[in-house]
């Protein structure tokens, strides 16, 4: 058998040493879903209304809700004022003869007349509305080019002021653009023994495109039926969705709304305005905000608000409410 010498190999390497691999980081942890809309933004801006929206964009807010101070300085127990007839505007009978008028009888025919002659009509009836108006009808335009495509504008009066403002805003938006009078009723306070007590406000409803306003009736929260002996067990339990007639307390004296300002409306209100005119993610404005009622209830449902005043006294009650909001002109900040 041949042998077959192999050359020597030499040293034998040491072995390379064994590294351990690198752990795995352990996956992030998953949020637990939140329960309701994320809380939306706040901006409060301290000055004049009219100056202040007049620096914000054209379409930029869905919903608009106005509060403007009531005009109660007028003396309720003034003389009705009739109006004065010039001889041209005197109604004619079939033989072109003036025909007798009822003095204090508004004449028909609102619909499609000019805008300055309505007012001149209604300022005939009660020239003190007019200055009342004049300092509502600017801020009420310039609401209008804020309001979005599809937005609504809800305008919330007392019944001094709300048949007033109905026929002007039908002249000045159109008639057709009129969605809803709505009545908050409430019974609470002292009630006078010389007339029907009054109890309730007025909310004037427009929306900027009939055809296409947004509006959410399953979003609303439902109310108790007046006889929920009249309908199924189920229907009794959901509740029924609210109509234009709106039963609901004020303020109430003691309770965690309650802030102390002396036009603060309840949330319960602004609530249903909120949810069924926006979205979660829409701008909502009020630019009388007082106690900041609108913007707090748009936040906790997930819209972003932008409230105006120009009361110190508001501003200082917001900024306790809502401790998260931005606050623009006010002293300090």
């Amino acid at each position: 058998m041949t042998s077959v010498s192999h050359p020597d190999p030499g040293p034998v390497p040491a072995a390379a040493p064994v590294t351990e691999p690198a752990p795995v980081p352990e996956p992030a942890p998953v949020p637990e879903p939140v329960e309701g809309p994320v809380a939306g933004s706040v901006q409060i801006h301290h000055g004049d209304n009219l100056e202040v929206i007049g620096r914000l964009p054209d379409a930029s807010f869905t919903l608009i809700y106005l509060d403007p101070p009531f005009n109660t300085g007028r003396p309720q127990e003034r003389a009705v004022e009739t109006a004065r007839w010039a001889a041209s505007d005197l109604p004619r009978d079939e033989a072109g003869d003036p025909a007798a008028a009822t003095p204090g009888v508004v004449r028909r025919g609102f619909h499609g007349r000019e805008y300055e002659r309505i007012r001149g009509d209604l300022r005939a009836y009660d020239d003190r509305f007019d200055d009342y108006w004049g300092f509502l009808e600017p801020r009420l335009e310039e609401a209008w080019r804020l309001l979005a495509d599809d937005g609504t504008l809800y305008l919330h009066l007392d019944y001094r002021e709300a048949h007033y403002a109905k026929v002007l805003m039908d002249a000045l938006v159109g008639r057709d653009r009129f969605l809803n009078e709505l009545i908050w009723a409430y019974d609470y306070g002292a009630k006078t023994r010389k007339r029907w007590p009054t109890k309730h406000d007025t909310i004037l409803v427009y929306v900027k495109d009939p055809k296409a306003y947004w509006f959410d009736s399953e979003a609303v929260d439902r109310e108790p039926y007046m006889a929920p002996g009249l309908v199924t067990p189920e229907k009794a339990e959901r509740g029924k969705l609210p109509t234009d007639v709106w039963w609901h307390t004020i303020v109430p004296t003691t309770g965690r709304e309650k802030t102390g300002y002396p036009t603060q409306k309840p949330e319960g209100i602004l609530r249903r305005i909120v949810q069924a005119s926006s979205r979660p993610g829409d701008r909502v404005l009020d630019f009388f905000a007082g106690s900041g009622t609108t913007g707090a209830v748009a936040s906790a449902l997930g819209r972003d608000a932008v409230l105006v005043d120009h009361n110190p006294e508001a501003i200082a009650v917001m900024r306790e409410r809502m401790p998260h909001a931005r606050v623009f002109g006010a002293p300090g900040r």
